[in-house]
């Protein structure tokens, strides 16, 4: 065969291989194109956060403080070593009314200026200032089982008005007055917070107890994988001093003491997050044996004790009506 003719057909039959494997490339990529048109839209914005999070697998959701107050005082300092011996025959442990200053805190119930405090203590402990949360790109993320049932107890009962505060706090008689009917809703704390620093973002509100509090975790470490926000806020409070002759009809489904807390928690980073089913860890132990019974607050307070103890990532576990969760961060 002549040399040229055989360079011919050399040449050839790569450019007939590029060729094939360039239209197989195309009908690859139409495939991909009709598949995933065809996928139902939170599956695709899964397999983009999964995508994402692959992509920065160095980078995981960090804890940068803890803000902590709880009947016992502020910080976990101020815990005892044994809840149940220090309350004594008190079924519940109140948390001072912070007393913070200006007319809108002092129409403001005690729910709020606990939530308002938490935050405030949750900059100092992360060495953040307001203008560093303040804007759309902080997310907040807020839960509590029990903190709104005081100010609906205060606005449903007939001749029940709250008790006046020294300093801050609902105050005088509330009864049936629509100036105090937005408080009887959950979101009024996480719209106190939100309007006392400036916060626009995302938000998203649970009700429940320690379990949905991990998963305000997990809802706050979405929300940073996905690039909605660069900073999270997870905020719990939990009063009961108002509701404590209906705590105390219901003594079998919380154990003795019931102790009143606000804590926030401030998020950052993003990446993959071990979240799930899972059982009691040793470290949910030690928050009931030291804080008492804070309900949806109790993840937070395991946060700032492991943060207080130097562990570098703790696993916060958290049961709730029979439902046990978890999710592990780095501290």
């Amino acid at each position: 065969m002549p040399a040229r003719l055989a360079s011919r057909r050399r040449s050839g039959h790569r450019g007939l291989r590029g060729g094939r494997s360039r239209v197989r490339r195309r009908r690859a990529r139409r495939r991909a194109r009709g598949a995933a048109a065809r996928e139902p839209q939170h599956l695709a914005r899964l397999r983009r956060l999964q995508c994402r999070a692959r992509a920065g697998g160095d980078v995981v959701t960090r804890v940068l403080g803890v803000g902590l107050l709880t009947g016992w005082g502020a910080g976990v300092a101020a815990l005892p070593e044994d809840a149940r011996r220090a309350a004594g025959e008190r079924r519940v442990v109140t948390a001072a009314t912070p007393p913070l200053a200006g007319e809108r805190f002092r129409r403001a119930t005690r729910e709020c200026l606990l939530g308002v405090a938490a935050v405030e203590a949750a900059l100092r402990e992360s060495g953040l200032d307001r203008a560093a949360i303040a804007g759309p790109r902080t997310a907040l993320v807020y839960v509590t089982a029990a903190a709104y049932g005081a100010s609906n107890h205060g606005f449903i009962v007939a001749g029940a008005p709250r008790a006046a505060k020294s300093e801050g706090g609902l105050s005088g008689d509330a009864r049936g007055s629509a100036l105090y009917f937005p408080y009887t809703a959950p979101s009024a704390v996480p719209a106190e917070v939100a309007i006392e620093y400036g916060l626009t973002g995302g938000y998203v509100i649970l009700v429940g107890g320690a379990a949905a509090a991990v998963d305000a975790l997990w809802q706050a470490g979405t929300l940073l994988t996905a690039g909605r926000a660069d900073t999270a806020l997870v905020l719990a409070v939990e009063t009961f001093e108002e509701c404590a002759a209906l705590w105390a009809r219901g003594r079998w489904t919380t154990p003795r003491p019931l102790v009143e807390a606000a804590a926030c928690a401030v998020l950052r980073g993003g990446g993959e997050l071990e979240y799930g089913p899972g059982d009691a860890s040793t470290l949910e132990t030690l928050v009931a044996r030291r804080a008492g019974e804070t309900l949806a607050c109790g993840p937070l307070v395991g946060l700032a004790l492991a943060r207080a103890a130097g562990a570098p990532r703790v696993r916060v576990t958290g049961r709730w009506r029979g439902r046990c969760a978890q999710i592990a961060l780095a501290t």
